[in-house]
């Protein structure tokens, strides 16, 4: 849904063109890290970076996107409110704090630091797009405040429905305590990119929620009636599947992909199956490219029926979320299929 932003405003390119070669490099190794987790290392590699140069802006950016993924968003918001108030015309770390703040839950200030990046750089279209998504949050708000209020105004109502719809085909809220937010690398001299605003609930509560290509199983905890009756071979077979189906996914083969879910699948609005299957396929033919990430998986089976819980990353060229999410599968002719998905539990 949310398009990351391509150019930043002329002022930002006068303040990184400076840079030297090194500064550069060092920064590109710790965003090497910092995109293959290793977020410890990336905080003390951009720490002594800083150490030399506590004024660098890109520096600094990368700093807070490292605390934002180690779930320090405290931290992660002085981070950026100062760097707003030393380079109040890069648009970036404006849009970065509402990130933040919508994971939060405080959806009024997003709005303002969303609109304070538009001023900045007005062209940035990243910014305006997570501003609607803060308007229709605000505005679901409001309307379930005035049925509270009045219960009987059957137009309120109709737009609380609309705006409902409208927010679980994109984005919800996050969940109070969601941690992770995601996030992208820091601006560069040729382009810049931003992360969506509701990314974080939209892993928790988007029906796309993500998973890997490379999975690598965790030991699964012991379910006694589970693994009595069915092994550990049972077990590995299901996570098999989850792998098969994560792999599908992305290599955007829509049909293998597909293919994972069984004909008692519950969608997960209640919507019809070929709608359903419709919009799955939009979403995944539209971006270039996909990457899936299935992280610490459990399942549990009784007999034909099992679940499997894991944290899931996604990243395309357009998006990047992480969250959690279950599965339920059925055993139906040899195969494992899935029967209902679930975010966010």
């Amino acid at each position: 849904m949310t398009r990351f932003s391509r150019s930043l405003a002329a002022i930002a390119l006068a303040c990184f063109a400076a840079m030297s070669a090194a500064q550069t490099s060092d920064l590109q190794e710790i965003g090497k890290l910092l995109r293959s987790g290793q977020h410890t290392q990336a905080l003390e590699r951009i720490n002594q970076y800083l150490a030399g140069r506590p004024k660098d802006a890109q520096g600094r950016f990368l700093k807070g996107l490292i605390l934002t993924e180690q779930n320090k968003a405290a931290e992660a918001i002085d981070i950026l409110t100062s760097l707003t108030r030393d380079y109040p015309e890069l648009p970036e770390p404006y849009n970065n704090l509402a990130v933040l703040y919508a994971s939060q839950g405080q959806y009024e200030k997003a709005r303002q630091s969303l609109e304070q990046s538009i001023r900045t750089h007005p062209a940035y279209a990243t910014a305006y797009e997570n501003l609607g998504d803060v308007y229709s949050k605000l505005a679901s708000q409001a309307y379930d405040k005035a049925l509270q209020l009045d219960s009987a105004n059957t137009t309120a109502q109709t737009k609380l429905a609309l705006m409902r719809d409208l927010v679980s085909s994109g984005t919800r809220p996050p969940k109070p305590g969601a941690a992770a937010i995601a996030s992208t690398r820091a601006p560069e001299p040729a382009k810049a990119a931003a992360p969506t605003v509701l990314a974080q609930a939209a892993a928790k509560a988007a029906p796309i929620a993500a998973v890997t290509a490379d999975v690598k199983p965790a030991a699964t905890k012991s379910a006694p009636a589970a693994e009595a009756k069915n092994g550990i071979a049972g077990t590995e077979e299901v996570l098999k599947t989850v792998t098969a189906w994560a792999k599908a996914w992305s290599a955007k083969d829509v049909g293998a992909y597909l293919a994972f879910y069984g004909p008692a699948f519950k969608t997960p609005n209640g919507e019809a199956r070929p709608a359903w299957e419709a919009e799955r396929r939009r979403r995944i033919t539209a971006p270039k490219s996909i990457e899936v990430l299935v992280q610490s998986p459990k399942a549990s089976i009784n007999a034909n029926s099992a679940t499997v819980s894991f944290r899931q990353s996604y990243r395309s060229d357009t998006l990047k979320v992480s969250g959690s999410k279950t599965l339920t599968l059925v055993r139906s002719n040899g195969k494992w299929l899935i029967q209902q998905e679930r975010s966010g539990s």
